[in-house]
């Protein structure tokens, strides 16, 4: 186990009561957990028991902004907003502070590591947001990128339907290549990285 390959799968632009329950599923029919980041005004009584279930799989809820701006155009008050209301509101569901950020559209600058204390997340993306990129298409995308320690961007946003079917590809092949799947805070323990802010610094590969 310790000689494992490790990988962390995210996923963005939840809660959701479809696309983020049919990713739940296929994480729960192969056994493997993953890390979520949510945005704030998404959370309502509808989805608190996506995200209750998230917690019970093992999987882990970081920050991905209120209301998914271009916070790079923001003041300082208004990014504080942003992250405060949303680390509230897992809070609240979860118990516990959300220990990431990531930012939307992977737009920053110098005021938003000034006023978000967490460590910036980014991760290897494969446009899987974009309609018209095929199940196949995401998952070859994924699988060619995936290198040990390699953070993994993907969206559970409503009627993402092509990255539920390609997780049914990406997870058994990345067993089969024996990759540990993790959460950020795990990967970032494993490789021994501090898990605390690093201005400057976006993660995708630990």
């Amino acid at each position: 186990m310790e000689n494992k390959k490790l990988i962390a799968l995210t996923f963005d632009d939840g809660p959701n009561t479809g696309t983020s329950m049919e990713v739940l599923d296929i994480l729960a029919k192969h056994q493997v957990k993953a890390s979520f980041f949510l945005i704030g005004n998404l959370i309502t009584k509808e989805t608190i028991p996506v995200i209750l279930r998230e917690v019970e799989m093992g999987c882990e809820i970081h920050n991905h902004s209120w209301t998914h701006p271009f916070m790079n155009k923001m003041t300082e008050e208004e990014i504080r907003q942003e992250i405060i209301k949303t680390s509230e509101k897992i809070i609240e569901i979860t118990g516990k502070e959300p220990r990431f950020f990531r930012p939307p559209f992977i737009e920053v600058n110098d005021l938003m590591y000034d006023v978000i204390d967490m460590p910036f997340i980014c991760g290897q993306g494969v446009e899987d947001w974009v309609p018209h990129v095929s199940a196949e298409e995401r998952a070859k995308r994924v699988l060619d990128q995936a290198v040990d320690g390699s953070i993994v961007l993907l969206h559970d946003l409503q009627g993402n339907i092509n990255t539920v079917e390609a997780l049914d590809t990406i997870i058994p092949e990345l067993k089969k290549r024996e990759f540990e799947f993790v959460t950020v805070s795990e990967l970032f323990e494993k490789k021994n990285e501090p898990i605390k802010s690093n201005p400057g610094k976006l993660y995708s590969v630990v």
